[in-house]
């Protein structure tokens, strides 16, 4: 067992593409946690999804031995964090399991929206916080310039802040010496009762769930009996082990040390991230207070394409719950596509990742529906409901009043590209807050919508700024507002799954975006289709597809024009009685492109 004075738990936390990832294979390849022949670029990363988007989505964990220049061999376990906005409630965990964190920033972008927050929410958890300037050796890199910006926008002294470059391995081993220097040992009781925070579950095929474990007092073995205080299941310890980062087993773990356990848990429920593991006959007096559960934001139906798949998409949801604990599910059925679920997630990326899986992983088709936010409806009768899908908003006469959930978004961007993003955040109902300034680059703070950021928002604040700007939130309450609920009708039928809460200034516009998008993608019948937005009974944008015309008279060579006019009339009858009871089917592709409109 490593005594605690040479054990150093850190997390790395940064933007998104400030090099966390490459920072961690660096640090693996130093301290030779894997041969030069195992070794991979982002090795952490290892789903596929992961690699090919170029992003980090789990937090990932690492055991490396390091020899200092002291002569002592320190234990590091390095703790991988995401940098993207939707996936902040895994960088929350991993800050629980550390006492340190190296801020890694750009020296060519500097300070970024989610650099300030990841920085804040290790400030919080109480870390010791050494900064890391990345990419030193890019012609671009303005190092004194970035430094200046981190104690402006920070408030962090950035005096000896480390020079590196992550993809050359310069400034690695200057990295490495300021952990073990400048970062606090971890505090622990090794003879005292067990109690370890449980940080992550993921569900492994041959072993069941594996669970990650940071040890605060006394020790884990093999063959113990431990029990979850939350949940109050009681199982044998049947592996423990490390990540270095192949998982490999060992005797014991002790107070300070991150690392795994394996106890034949089949069922996802039993293991509530932030839980306190304890010995069963030598409970800890005092389990840790948990983490916050993450509410998710956006809603959305999940429904399979082909009806004989429902079984499969629940045990699948069910498994992905276990590897993301933050995102929900409940049943639901549609008129239009019979049953799925609802779902709730953190982000529109954070839905565009379990949908991506669950294709992958599962092999399912899924259509899903528009995203929506969870609304507060104020009744007459002095109740107020939640409500998550669109389609199911009471009468009007009964509603008093709607509620939806506003944001605080930080957006930083350079100077010059300020008037197009200011101009965004007002077109989408913001409310500006602040407006600050350092050096080129100026940071915005704006309540906005959350229905409004939902959408496309990230996608439109790329455009406007080419990719310069970056983006944050965090939720700030409800507020009332004039809102109203549109239907989509095809062939005076209105579909579900298609209907959208939104602003009533904005229905129109938004209305016949859809409609004009479905003309495009409903094939053609032998009758015509209306397609309208409607509020109510009132139509507020149409488009009607016409029909294809059959040439019922190509068998008639010469002859009678009665015997032509004859063919029509009975054509015409048909496509009378077509129009009344025709079915029109609505593609999954067209569900798709519809549910991704664009609103501009």
């Amino acid at each position: 067992m490593t005594p605690l004075k040479l054990i150093r738990n850190f997390a790395i936390v940064a933007h998104i593409d400030h090099g966390k990832s490459t920072l961690a294979d660096r640090l693996i390849e130093h301290c030779e946690g894997l041969t030069a022949r195992e070794m991979r670029s982002q090795v952490l990363d290892s789903m596929d999804i992961e690699r090919e988007r170029g992003i980090t989505i789990k937090a990932q964990t690492v055991r490396l031995a390091y020899k200092a220049q002291d002569g002592e061999t320190y234990q590091l376990n390095l703790m991988d964090t995401p940098g993207h906005v939707d996936f902040s409630y895994e960088v929350s965990r991993s800050l629980a399991a550390c006492e340190g964190s190296l801020l890694v920033v750009d020296a060519t972008q500097g300070v970024e929206a989610q650099t300030l927050a990841n920085a804040y929410l290790a400030i919080e958890a109480g870390h010791e916080i050494v900064p890391v300037l990345n990419k030193v050796d890019l012609p671009a890199a303005e190092p004194d310039r970035i430094k200046e910006q981190i104690e402006e926008v920070i408030g962090l002294s950035a005096a000896d802040a480390i020079p590196i470059s992550a993809k050359t391995g310069v400034g690695v081993h200057d990295v490495l010496e300021a952990l073990v220097k400048r970062l606090p040992p971890p505090k622990g009781d090794a003879e005292a009762p067990l109690k370890a925070l449980l940080v992550d579950s993921w569900y492994d095929a041959y072993l069941g769930v594996m669970i990650l474990v940071r040890l605060h007092d006394g020790r884990l073995k093999r063959g113990m009996k431990v029990r979850m205080m939350g949940s109050g299941s009681i199982h044998q310890v049947e592996q423990v082990g490390v990540f270095t980062p192949k998982p490999q087993p060992v005797d014991e773990l002790g107070p300070g040390e991150v690392g795994y356990l394996t106890a034949s848990i089949r069922t996802v429920a039993e293991t509530n991230i932030g839980d306190t593991i304890t010995e069963d006959k030598k409970p800890t007096a005092q389990p840790f207070p948990g983490f916050k559960p993450s509410l998710p934001v956006v809603f959305c139906g999940m429904f399979p394409v082909d009806a004989a798949d429902y079984e499969l998409l629940r045990d699948s949801l069910a498994k992905l719950h276990l590897n993301d604990a933050s995102f929900t599910y409940e049943p639901e059925s549609s008129a239009a596509l019979g049953l799925g679920y609802r779902c709730g997630f953190l982000g529109l990326l954070h839905l565009e990742i379990i949908q991506e899986r669950l294709n992958r992983e599962f092999r399912l088709e899924l259509i899903a529906t528009a995203p929506s936010v969870v609304y507060q409806i104020y009744q007459t009768d002095g109740t107020m409901i939640e409500l998550h899908n669109p389609a199911d908003m009471p009468d009007p006469v009964k509603i008093t009043r709607l509620e939806e959930p506003w944001i605080k978004a930080t957006v930083m961007a350079p100077d010059q590209h300020l008037g197009s993003v200011l101009q965004l955040c007002t077109d989408r109902r913001g409310q500006q807050v602040e407006l600050t300034f350092s050096g080129r680059r100026a940071m915005a703070v704006y309540r906005l919508p959350l229905n409004e950021v939902v959408f496309d928002f990230h996608d439109r604040l790329k455009s406007v700024s080419r990719g310069y700007a970056s983006f944050d939130y965090e939720i700030d309450g409800y507020a009332e507002a004039d809102l109203v609920k549109v239907s989509i009708l095809v062939n005076s039928e209105a579909v579900d799954a298609l209907a959208f809460i939104v602003h009533r200034s904005h229905a129109e516009s938004r209305g016949r975006t859809i409609c004009a998008k479905l003309k495009e993608l409903i094939p053609r019948q032998l009758f015509k289709i209306p397609i309208q937005a409607a509020i109510g009974g009132n139509v507020i944008a149409r488009e009607t597809i016409s029909a294809m015309r059959k040439d019922v008279t190509a068998k008639c060579y010469g002859g009678d024009i009665s015997r032509k006019r004859k063919l029509l009339d009975k054509q015409k009858a048909g496509k009378k009685k077509m129009r009344q009871f025709g079915q029109v089917e609505i593609p999954q592709s067209a569900f798709l492109a519809a549910l991704k409109t664009d609103t501009d």
